[in-house]
Parts: structure tokens; sequence; C-alpha cells
């Protein structure tokens, strides 16, 4: 059984050598850099399936590095890095970074996002006409979505966030990506619309009692769909 590759690119040696026994802990193979050149060096020569990318390097900024990958790969990118200000992660997830964990940082964390990063891997090829998130199901064919077995109306926007969203379960999208997506380019920093339409999303689809809303706010930067349940996280079902 083929153990995924995963890249750390980092150069503070105390970070590489906390995460490498971390990581070889659940299978993972770890691959390491220290730079922005060995980084994307190995990224294009070692076909990891996970980046985990530290911002500050010796020789440049990580976010030429999620640039450069997005020139030819789709590997999930995870930063991890000690910038706090919303900018900057911000322009990391617009370059195509999937996701952003701030040092410090908790080792339960980072591995489930690198979990979640690695199920989006192996699912975006095989995108499902039917797919079901816990109570939740949407039906693409049918263009239907159901709430414990019943029927809900969405409108056309509301219907396009969901599926946006449900389809990229576990991974932020930015206020900028989700609008461009449903209104066009035009729209792009008009954040307050997509406040409301999130809104009036969540009425129609967060009606179990002691859960959390099935859309989860990242303040500042966008929204994570993430399904919580009594018993941990639910994952999606491709049903067809």
């Amino acid at each position: 059984m083929k153990h995924p590759r995963i890249l750390v690119v980092d150069d503070e040696p105390q970070i590489q050598r906390f995460l490498k026994p971390a990581l070889t802990a659940v299978d993972y193979e770890v691959i390491q850099a220290g730079s922005v050149a060995d980084a994307k060096r190995a990224i294009a020569t070692q076909a990891p399936d996970a980046v985990v990318l530290d911002l500050g390097l010796p020789d440049g900024d990580g976010k030429d590095v999620i640039a450069a990958a997005r020139a030819f790969s789709n590997v999930p990118i995870i930063v991890l890095s000690a910038r706090d200000r919303e900018s900057e992660k911000i322009e990391a997830l617009d370059l195509g970074a999937d996701d952003y964990v701030e040092k410090p940082f908790g080792i339960g964390e980072l591995l489930a996002r690198i979990r979640s990063a690695l199920r989006h891997t192996e699912q975006a090829p095989k995108l499902p006409n039917v797919l079901s998130i816990g109570s939740l199901t949407i039906d693409n064919a049918a263009h239907r979505v159901l709430l414990n077995g019943q029927s809900i109306h969405l409108t056309p926007k509301e219907y396009d966030l969901l599926l946006l969203l449900a389809r990229d379960v576990g991974r932020v999208l930015t206020h900028r990506q989700v609008l461009t997506r449903i209104w066009g380019p035009a729209h792009a920093e008009d954040v307050q619309y997509l406040r409301v339409l999130v809104g009036q999303l969540r009425a129609k689809i967060d009606r179990e009692p002691g859960l959390p809303s099935l859309i989860q706010n990242e303040t500042g930067i966008g929204y994570r769909m993430e399904l919580k349940t009594s018993g941990g996280t639910s994952e999606p079902q491709f049903l067809t």
C-alpha cells in the first residue's frame, strides 16, 4: 500500500525535527525542503500528495511556491505560518493554497487538515451527481436538495453556493473565490452580498438543534463547509 507523501517546507530545523516523526508515526512518507527553490524542485520532481508550507523562507516568500505550483499542479497546499495578518492568509488562499494553519499549532489540528486535503484530492476527479453530507443530500442531476429526506427550496444563487461549498468540504474558500464563482469578477469585492446569501442558506439547511452550522466562518477570510456531529466529523458520501 502506498503511503501518502508529504512535503514539509520550512527553514526552521526544530519544526522539521518535530514534524517528520509526527507524520511518519501516522504512516506518511515525509520529504523536506528549506527554501523556495528546493520546494519548487520537490513539487516538480517528487510528486508529493500534499505540501505543508511555511511562508517565511530564506530565499523568498512561500507564496511564490504556491504560485509556481499552481502553474502545473493541483497538489493540496496547507500553509503553516506565524504570519497572522488576514491579508497574508487571503493572498495565500487566493493564490491557490487549500488551507492555513497558524503557528504555534497543535499536531492534531494539522493532521486533521492534512487528512481533509488528501480526501479532497481523492474525490476531485469523480465529482458525483449525488452528494450526501450528514442529513443533507444534494442531487445535482435533478437540481434538488433534501434535508432529512424532505425537499427544501433553494434559490438558484443559494443552490450554487451550497454546491460550491459541498464540493470542497473541509477547504477554506475565500470571499473573493466564492463571489467570483457565483456573481462573476465584477462582484469580487461585494462581501455583503455573500454574507446575506450565507445567512439565507443557513436558515434553510441548519435545522438540527445542538449542532453547529454546516457553513463555518473563517473570520475575515471566507467560509468552509464542515459538518460536526456528536460522534465527530461526518464524512461526505458520494452516492453516484
